[in-house]
């Protein structure tokens, strides 16, 4: 179902911001990410946070050491490094920003939330492998996680583009609910004949991205990304969050609840650690079993 004839997110889904502001989350915003299943914020992080940013991804130890991939089942892989702490080093302190958290908790409406996962997608060109279409939570589900009251952060570090695989989505899925998920190689997909019926019901949308960009949205949105056919590489930082109240019910290889220790929105700037001086308790891909509690695709 990738690679479909697809459009733009609509006007009501995106909205500027600009640097030195306080990004305050509107009726606007929550009616779209109640409805689209998203919300698109062009330009969250600057590009002096990028240059941050980029410079700890290209000299940390910590992503290097920690890296592993996820085949897609069509012979290509993704290689990404997950962390369950956000810590206090350049890379978790993006997760922890005013910005990014309680942009999200508004939209999540308003409760607690706590850092779930952070992970650094890297999708590199021309070996990058795809994404198959997925919920979040048709992962989270069988981690104890009983409500869909949880959200991702995707936060672009690169253009984002049809050619490198940006995301697609099917704008308002999430008001379907959980569908029924797969393995597929090393990833949790949904069922794909109820994603070809929704696919007649609601537009197909590809979010390309400007580095900087970063769409909030619900984990029940029905999302995808093809292989990066192109040159150019893909990373993103994808930060999850859940509900206090939804604290899941048995300890996995994610955290239950942890307080988050929010900090101001000028905090990477004057981040000069590469490495957190917390444990940010590093994913161990053997351990990482939400795609193994599905059922398998029959191939």
């Amino acid at each position: 179902m990738t690679d479909q004839k697809g459009g733009s997110p609509p006007e009501n889904a995106v909205f500027p911001f600009s640097e030195g502001q306080e990004l305050k989350v509107t009726s606007a915003m929550k009616e779209s990410y109640n409805t689209n299943g998203y919300v698109l914020i062009k330009g969250l992080l600057s590009s002096k946070e990028l240059e941050k940013v980029n410079h700890a991804i290209d000299t940390s130890p910590d992503i290097k050491n920690n890296a592993y991939g996820r085949d897609d089942g069509a012979g290509r892989v993704s290689m990404m490094t997950v962390w369950n702490h956000p810590g206090d080093d350049i890379l978790g302190i993006t997760g922890r920003m005013r910005k990014v958290v309680l942009t999200a908790q508004e939209l999540m409406g308003g409760d607690e939330v706590y850092h779930y996962h952070t992970k650094l997608m890297m999708k590199k060109g021309k070996v990058g492998g795809a994404f198959v279409w997925h919920q979040d939570y048709g992962y989270w589900y069988n981690n104890g996680c009983m409500f869909p009251e949880m959200s991702t952060v995707f936060m672009a570090i690169d253009p984002c583009t049809r050619e490198n695989g940006c995301l697609q989505v099917l704008r308002g899925s999430q008001r379907a609910g959980r569908i029924e998920h797969v393995t597929v190689g090393r990833q949790a997909g949904a069922d794909l004949d109820r994603v070809s019926h929704l696919a007649t019901l609601l537009p197909l949308d590809y979010v390309q991205m400007a580095p900087g960009d970063a769409l909030f949205f619900h984990c029940n949105l029905l999302h995808c990304s093809s292989q990066n056919n192109s040159d150019q590489r893909r990373y993103a930082l994808l930060t999850a969050f859940n509900k206090r109240a939804n604290n899941p019910l048995w300890m996995h290889h994610h955290p239950q609840y942890t307080p988050l220790d929010l900090v101001p929105d000028d905090a990477v700037l004057k981040c000069e650690r590469l490495t957190s001086s917390t444990n940010k308790w590093f994913m161990d891909p053997e351990q990482d079993t939400s795609y193994r509690g599905n059922k398998a695709d029959g191939k």
